[in-house]
Protein backbone atom coordinates (compact mmCIF):
# COMPACT_ATOMS: atom_id res chain seq x y z
CA UNK A 1 0.00 0.00 0.00
CA UNK A 2 1.80 3.12 -1.19
CA UNK A 3 1.95 6.71 1.08
CA UNK A 4 -0.96 8.07 -0.79
CA UNK A 5 -3.36 5.23 -0.42
CA UNK A 6 -2.83 4.43 3.45
CA UNK A 7 -3.68 8.22 3.96
CA UNK A 8 -6.40 8.40 2.15
CA UNK A 9 -7.28 5.33 4.20
CA UNK A 10 -7.27 6.82 7.19
CA UNK A 11 -9.23 9.85 6.12
CA UNK A 12 -12.38 7.50 5.38
CA UNK A 13 -12.05 5.99 8.64
CA UNK A 14 -12.17 8.91 10.55
CA UNK A 15 -15.30 10.49 8.44
CA UNK A 16 -17.32 6.79 9.30
CA UNK A 17 -16.13 7.53 12.74
CA UNK A 18 -17.98 11.13 12.87
CA UNK A 19 -21.11 9.71 11.82
CA UNK A 20 -21.38 6.75 14.04
CA UNK A 21 -23.10 7.11 17.60
CA UNK A 22 -21.01 7.17 20.49
CA UNK A 23 -20.46 4.25 22.46
CA UNK A 24 -21.87 3.92 25.63
CA UNK A 25 -20.12 5.75 28.37
CA UNK A 26 -19.10 8.44 26.08
CA UNK A 27 -20.57 11.73 26.36
CA UNK A 28 -23.90 12.44 24.78
CA UNK A 29 -24.06 14.79 22.12
CA UNK A 30 -26.00 17.80 22.83
CA UNK A 31 -27.95 19.44 19.64
CA UNK A 32 -29.28 22.53 20.60
CA UNK A 33 -32.66 23.41 19.02
CA UNK A 34 -34.11 27.07 17.77
CA UNK A 35 -35.41 29.03 21.29
CA UNK A 36 -39.12 30.32 20.55
CA UNK A 37 -39.23 33.98 21.01
CA UNK A 38 -40.14 35.36 24.24
CA UNK A 39 -44.10 35.85 24.93
CA UNK A 40 -44.78 39.26 26.81
CA UNK A 41 -46.29 38.55 30.02
CA UNK A 42 -50.33 38.09 29.71
CA UNK A 43 -51.88 40.81 31.36
CA UNK A 44 -54.32 39.50 34.78
CA UNK A 45 -58.00 39.20 33.63
CA UNK A 46 -60.19 42.19 35.27
CA UNK A 47 -62.47 40.50 38.00
CA UNK A 48 -66.02 41.01 37.69
CA UNK A 49 -67.47 44.29 39.77
CA UNK A 50 -69.55 43.91 41.81
CA UNK A 51 -73.16 45.47 41.03
CA UNK A 52 -73.98 48.88 42.42
CA UNK A 53 -76.79 48.41 45.11
CA UNK A 54 -78.25 50.63 47.74
CA UNK A 55 -79.68 50.61 50.77
CA UNK A 56 -83.32 49.92 50.56
CA UNK A 57 -84.20 53.41 52.94
CA UNK A 58 -82.13 55.16 50.02
CA UNK A 59 -83.54 55.61 46.11
CA UNK A 60 -81.68 54.75 43.46
CA UNK A 61 -80.01 57.74 42.01
CA UNK A 62 -80.29 56.25 37.98
CA UNK A 63 -84.45 56.58 39.48
CA UNK A 64 -84.35 60.28 40.79
CA UNK A 65 -82.28 60.82 37.43
CA UNK A 66 -85.09 59.55 35.71
CA UNK A 67 -87.82 60.97 37.31
CA UNK A 68 -86.04 64.88 36.74
CA UNK A 69 -85.52 63.73 32.94
CA UNK A 70 -89.21 63.43 32.54
CA UNK A 71 -90.54 66.04 34.61
CA UNK A 72 -87.90 68.51 33.18
CA UNK A 73 -88.57 67.78 29.56
CA UNK A 74 -92.71 68.32 29.98
CA UNK A 75 -94.47 71.29 29.00
CA UNK A 76 -96.31 72.97 31.61
CA UNK A 77 -96.13 73.19 35.42
CA UNK A 78 -95.88 69.63 36.55
CA UNK A 79 -95.22 68.08 39.68
CA UNK A 80 -94.06 64.28 40.83
CA UNK A 81 -94.01 62.91 44.36
CA UNK A 82 -92.95 58.90 45.10
CA UNK A 83 -92.41 57.72 48.55
CA UNK A 84 -91.70 54.02 49.26
CA UNK A 85 -94.03 52.67 51.67
CA UNK A 86 -92.85 50.21 54.74
CA UNK A 87 -93.35 50.69 58.38
CA UNK A 88 -91.68 53.39 59.98
CA UNK A 89 -89.87 51.04 62.35
CA UNK A 90 -87.91 49.55 59.51
CA UNK A 91 -86.17 52.37 58.56
CA UNK A 92 -87.55 51.65 54.66
CA UNK A 93 -88.77 54.63 53.55
CA UNK A 94 -87.95 56.95 51.33
CA UNK A 95 -89.39 60.06 48.83
CA UNK A 96 -88.28 61.54 45.84
CA UNK A 97 -90.28 63.76 43.80
CA UNK A 98 -90.17 67.51 41.74
CA UNK A 99 -92.05 70.20 42.43
CA UNK A 100 -93.03 68.16 45.11
CA UNK A 101 -93.94 71.03 47.80
CA UNK A 102 -95.81 73.23 45.85
CA UNK A 103 -99.28 73.49 45.46
CA UNK A 104 -101.19 71.95 42.24
CA UNK A 105 -105.18 72.15 41.73
CA UNK A 106 -106.60 68.75 42.86
CA UNK A 107 -109.89 68.65 41.28
CA UNK A 108 -111.23 65.20 41.78
CA UNK A 109 -108.29 63.46 43.48
CA UNK A 110 -109.94 65.43 46.66
CA UNK A 111 -112.52 63.10 46.76
CA UNK A 112 -110.30 60.89 48.47
CA UNK A 113 -110.64 63.17 51.51
CA UNK A 114 -114.67 63.53 51.22
CA UNK A 115 -114.39 59.73 51.52
CA UNK A 116 -112.04 59.52 54.33
CA UNK A 117 -113.93 61.57 56.43
CA UNK A 118 -117.18 60.15 55.70
CA UNK A 119 -115.07 56.78 56.76
CA UNK A 120 -113.52 58.37 59.95
CA UNK A 121 -116.96 59.21 61.28
CA UNK A 122 -117.92 55.71 60.44
CA UNK A 123 -115.34 54.29 62.50
CA UNK A 124 -116.75 56.85 65.87
CA UNK A 125 -120.26 55.81 65.04
CA UNK A 126 -121.57 58.95 63.59
CA UNK A 127 -123.02 57.71 60.94
CA UNK A 128 -123.26 54.04 59.04
CA UNK A 129 -122.51 52.56 56.03
CA UNK A 130 -126.05 51.71 55.43
CA UNK A 131 -127.30 54.96 55.91
CA UNK A 132 -129.80 56.29 53.07
CA UNK A 133 -129.29 59.42 51.27
CA UNK A 134 -132.29 61.25 48.90
CA UNK A 135 -131.01 62.73 45.95
CA UNK A 136 -133.10 65.03 43.90
CA UNK A 137 -133.15 67.83 40.88
CA UNK A 138 -131.65 70.27 44.00
CA UNK A 139 -128.73 67.99 44.98
CA UNK A 140 -127.26 67.63 41.20
CA UNK A 141 -124.04 69.23 40.43
CA UNK A 142 -122.55 69.52 37.10
CA UNK A 143 -119.46 67.54 34.47
CA UNK A 144 -119.35 64.09 35.15
CA UNK A 145 -122.68 62.55 37.35
CA UNK A 146 -124.08 59.59 35.86
CA UNK A 147 -126.79 59.81 38.89
CA UNK A 148 -128.35 62.93 36.82
CA UNK A 149 -129.66 60.35 35.01
CA UNK A 150 -131.12 58.58 37.15
CA UNK A 151 -132.60 61.35 39.04
CA UNK A 152 -134.13 62.34 35.84
CA UNK A 153 -135.59 59.13 35.34
CA UNK A 154 -137.36 58.56 38.56
CA UNK A 155 -137.74 62.34 40.17
CA UNK A 156 -135.44 61.39 42.77
CA UNK A 157 -132.95 58.64 43.96
CA UNK A 158 -132.01 56.93 47.51
CA UNK A 159 -128.62 55.42 47.63
CA UNK A 160 -126.63 53.69 50.89
CA UNK A 161 -123.50 55.50 51.92
CA UNK A 162 -121.82 52.49 51.17
CA UNK A 163 -122.58 53.19 47.29
CA UNK A 164 -122.18 56.50 46.96
CA UNK A 165 -118.73 56.36 48.10
CA UNK A 166 -118.60 53.52 45.34
CA UNK A 167 -120.01 55.50 43.17
CA UNK A 168 -117.87 58.88 43.91
CA UNK A 169 -114.34 56.98 44.03
CA UNK A 170 -114.69 54.21 41.42
CA UNK A 171 -116.91 56.33 39.00
CA UNK A 172 -115.69 60.03 39.80
CA UNK A 173 -119.43 61.06 39.83
CA UNK A 174 -119.41 64.54 41.54
CA UNK A 175 -123.19 64.21 42.47
CA UNK A 176 -122.19 61.30 44.53
CA UNK A 177 -119.22 62.84 46.58
CA UNK A 178 -121.63 65.87 47.18
CA UNK A 179 -124.24 64.12 48.71
CA UNK A 180 -121.54 62.28 50.82
CA UNK A 181 -119.84 65.93 51.55
CA UNK A 182 -123.36 67.13 52.88
CA UNK A 183 -123.71 63.92 54.80
CA UNK A 184 -120.35 64.22 56.72
CA UNK A 185 -120.59 67.42 57.84
CA UNK A 186 -119.52 69.89 54.51
CA UNK A 187 -116.52 70.93 53.23
CA UNK A 188 -115.57 72.30 56.75
CA UNK A 189 -115.86 68.72 58.53
CA UNK A 190 -113.69 67.52 55.63
CA UNK A 191 -110.56 70.24 56.26
CA UNK A 192 -111.15 69.41 59.98
CA UNK A 193 -110.31 65.82 59.25
CA UNK A 194 -107.49 67.01 57.33
CA UNK A 195 -106.14 69.13 59.68
CA UNK A 196 -106.96 66.53 62.89
CA UNK A 197 -104.95 63.73 60.96
CA UNK A 198 -101.83 66.06 59.74
CA UNK A 199 -101.71 65.77 56.31
CA UNK A 200 -99.83 68.87 55.43
CA UNK A 201 -100.14 70.72 52.86
CA UNK A 202 -103.89 69.81 51.76
CA UNK A 203 -107.08 72.02 51.05
CA UNK A 204 -110.65 70.90 50.58
CA UNK A 205 -112.64 73.74 48.15
CA UNK A 206 -116.54 74.41 48.67
CA UNK A 207 -117.86 71.49 46.97
CA UNK A 208 -117.99 70.75 43.24
CA UNK A 209 -121.04 73.39 42.48
CA UNK A 210 -119.15 76.20 44.01
CA UNK A 211 -115.75 75.72 42.71
CA UNK A 212 -116.35 75.11 39.38
CA UNK A 213 -118.36 77.89 38.74
CA UNK A 214 -115.62 80.12 39.96
CA UNK A 215 -113.46 78.68 38.08
CA UNK A 216 -115.02 79.38 35.09
CA UNK A 217 -115.87 82.92 36.02
CA UNK A 218 -119.48 81.72 36.87
CA UNK A 219 -121.74 82.66 39.74
CA UNK A 220 -123.72 79.35 40.32
CA UNK A 221 -127.10 79.04 40.36
CA UNK A 222 -128.90 75.68 40.38
CA UNK A 223 -129.99 76.02 36.94
CA UNK A 224 -126.75 75.49 35.78
CA UNK A 225 -127.05 71.77 36.64
CA UNK A 226 -129.28 70.99 33.93
CA UNK A 227 -128.47 69.32 30.91
CA UNK A 228 -125.33 71.99 29.03
CA UNK A 229 -126.81 74.98 30.57
CA UNK A 230 -123.66 75.30 32.63
CA UNK A 231 -121.35 74.48 29.38
CA UNK A 232 -123.68 77.68 27.53
CA UNK A 233 -123.30 79.85 30.10
CA UNK A 234 -119.55 79.38 30.33
CA UNK A 235 -119.09 80.11 26.94
CA UNK A 236 -121.34 82.97 27.09
CA UNK A 237 -118.68 84.84 28.93
CA UNK A 238 -116.14 87.10 27.79
CA UNK A 239 -112.85 85.39 26.96
CA UNK A 240 -110.80 87.90 29.08
CA UNK A 241 -113.24 86.97 32.21
CA UNK A 242 -112.72 83.44 32.10
CA UNK A 243 -109.19 84.19 31.54
CA UNK A 244 -108.52 86.15 34.77
CA UNK A 245 -110.98 83.25 36.51
CA UNK A 246 -108.66 80.68 35.63
CA UNK A 247 -105.55 82.15 36.42
CA UNK A 248 -106.18 83.12 39.80
CA UNK A 249 -107.45 79.98 40.21
CA UNK A 250 -104.41 78.35 39.24
CA UNK A 251 -102.08 80.69 41.42
CA UNK A 252 -103.65 79.88 44.61
CA UNK A 253 -105.85 76.89 44.18
CA UNK A 254 -108.86 76.59 46.72
CA UNK A 255 -108.42 72.90 46.21
CA UNK A 256 -104.75 73.18 46.27
CA UNK A 257 -102.39 70.40 47.43
CA UNK A 258 -98.69 69.32 47.50
CA UNK A 259 -97.75 65.89 45.37
CA UNK A 260 -95.59 65.21 48.36
CA UNK A 261 -98.58 66.13 51.10
CA UNK A 262 -100.30 63.70 48.94
CA UNK A 263 -97.95 60.81 48.81
CA UNK A 264 -97.53 61.08 52.44
CA UNK A 265 -101.63 60.79 53.48
CA UNK A 266 -101.62 57.78 51.26
CA UNK A 267 -98.45 56.06 53.02
CA UNK A 268 -100.63 57.16 56.24
CA UNK A 269 -103.85 55.56 54.82
CA UNK A 270 -102.17 52.13 53.48
CA UNK A 271 -100.18 51.95 57.18
CA UNK A 272 -103.84 52.07 58.54
CA UNK A 273 -102.89 55.32 60.50
CA UNK A 274 -105.77 57.36 58.97
CA UNK A 275 -109.02 54.93 59.59
CA UNK A 276 -109.74 51.64 61.21
CA UNK A 277 -108.54 48.20 59.61
CA UNK A 278 -112.11 47.76 58.33
CA UNK A 279 -112.98 51.04 56.57
CA UNK A 280 -109.07 51.16 55.36
CA UNK A 281 -109.87 47.90 53.67
CA UNK A 282 -112.84 48.72 52.03
CA UNK A 283 -111.16 52.25 50.61
CA UNK A 284 -108.44 50.26 49.14
CA UNK A 285 -110.88 47.98 47.56
CA UNK A 286 -113.16 50.14 45.95
CA UNK A 287 -110.05 52.25 44.60
CA UNK A 288 -108.87 48.89 42.88
CA UNK A 289 -112.22 49.42 41.06
CA UNK A 290 -111.19 53.14 39.71
CA UNK A 291 -112.38 53.23 36.13
CA UNK A 292 -110.86 56.96 35.14
CA UNK A 293 -107.92 57.08 33.67
CA UNK A 294 -107.42 53.18 32.45
CA UNK A 295 -104.05 54.99 30.50
CA UNK A 296 -102.66 57.07 33.10
CA UNK A 297 -100.65 55.60 35.93
CA UNK A 298 -101.85 52.43 35.49
CA UNK A 299 -100.95 51.69 32.17
CA UNK A 300 -97.36 51.96 33.10
CA UNK A 301 -97.61 49.38 35.86
CA UNK A 302 -96.49 46.28 35.11
CA UNK A 303 -98.39 42.67 35.09
CA UNK A 304 -98.44 41.19 38.80
CA UNK A 305 -98.15 44.65 40.62
CA UNK A 306 -101.21 45.40 42.44
CA UNK A 307 -102.60 49.30 42.10
CA UNK A 308 -105.34 51.55 43.36
CA UNK A 309 -105.69 55.12 42.53
CA UNK A 310 -107.79 57.99 41.85
CA UNK A 311 -107.54 60.77 39.07
CA UNK A 312 -108.91 64.29 38.58
CA UNK A 313 -108.85 66.30 35.82
CA UNK A 314 -109.84 70.15 35.55
CA UNK A 315 -111.19 72.65 32.99
CA UNK A 316 -109.99 73.54 29.60
CA UNK A 317 -109.61 76.76 28.11
CA UNK A 318 -108.24 76.70 24.66
CA UNK A 319 -104.52 75.16 24.51
CA UNK A 320 -104.62 74.93 28.56
CA UNK A 321 -105.39 72.08 30.30
CA UNK A 322 -105.59 72.49 34.09
CA UNK A 323 -105.83 70.07 36.95
CA UNK A 324 -104.86 66.99 34.96
CA UNK A 325 -103.94 64.18 37.35
CA UNK A 326 -103.47 60.99 39.13
CA UNK A 327 -102.39 59.57 42.34
CA UNK A 328 -102.07 56.05 43.50
CA UNK A 329 -100.45 53.38 45.52
CA UNK A 330 -98.26 50.51 43.68
CA UNK A 331 -97.61 46.84 44.81
CA UNK A 332 -94.71 45.32 43.73
CA UNK A 333 -95.52 41.09 43.97
CA UNK A 334 -93.48 41.05 47.31
CA UNK A 335 -95.48 42.94 48.90
CA UNK A 336 -93.56 46.60 48.85
CA UNK A 337 -95.87 49.58 48.41
CA UNK A 338 -95.14 53.18 46.75
CA UNK A 339 -97.06 56.08 46.62
CA UNK A 340 -97.25 57.97 43.51
CA UNK A 341 -98.24 61.31 42.40
CA UNK A 342 -98.14 62.82 39.55
CA UNK A 343 -99.95 66.57 38.90
CA UNK A 344 -100.10 68.99 35.83
CA UNK A 345 -101.25 71.96 36.99
CA UNK A 346 -101.27 73.65 33.64
CA UNK A 347 -100.08 72.08 30.36
CA UNK A 348 -100.56 72.10 27.05
CA UNK A 349 -99.61 69.02 26.03
CA UNK A 350 -102.00 66.99 24.29
CA UNK A 351 -103.92 64.04 26.30
CA UNK A 352 -101.38 61.18 24.99
CA UNK A 353 -98.66 62.57 25.93
CA UNK A 354 -99.67 63.64 29.48
CA UNK A 355 -100.56 59.67 29.87
CA UNK A 356 -97.10 58.72 28.13
CA UNK A 357 -95.91 60.61 31.12
CA UNK A 358 -97.75 59.34 34.11
CA UNK A 359 -96.93 55.70 32.14
CA UNK A 360 -93.48 56.67 32.31
CA UNK A 361 -93.59 57.84 36.32
CA UNK A 362 -94.79 54.03 37.47
CA UNK A 363 -92.91 51.89 35.00
CA UNK A 364 -89.65 53.88 36.22
CA UNK A 365 -90.35 53.32 39.95
CA UNK A 366 -91.47 49.23 39.12
CA UNK A 367 -87.82 49.18 37.07
CA UNK A 368 -85.87 50.34 40.12
CA UNK A 369 -87.48 48.37 42.47
CA UNK A 370 -85.66 45.95 44.87
CA UNK A 371 -86.13 44.77 48.27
Amino acid sequence: MTYFRYLATIVIACSISACVAPSQGSAPVTVERAKAPPQPPQKAKPKPRPPVTFAANQPDPALEREIFELWRAFPGKTGIAIKRIDSSKSGQNWEIGQRANENFPQQSVSKLWVAMTVLHKVDKGEISLSDSIRIGPDDLTLFYQPLAREVARNGAVTKSVYTLLDRALAQSDNTANDALLRHAGGPDAVNDFIRRSRLGEIRFGPGERLMQSRIAGLTWNQELSKGRKFYTARANLPIERRKQALADYLADPIDGATPGAIVNALDKMARGKLLSENSTRLLQSILTRTRSGPKRLKAGVPPGWGFLHKTGTGQVLGAVSTGYNDVGIMTAPDGTRYAVAVMLGNTTAPVPERMQLMQSVTRAVARYHRR
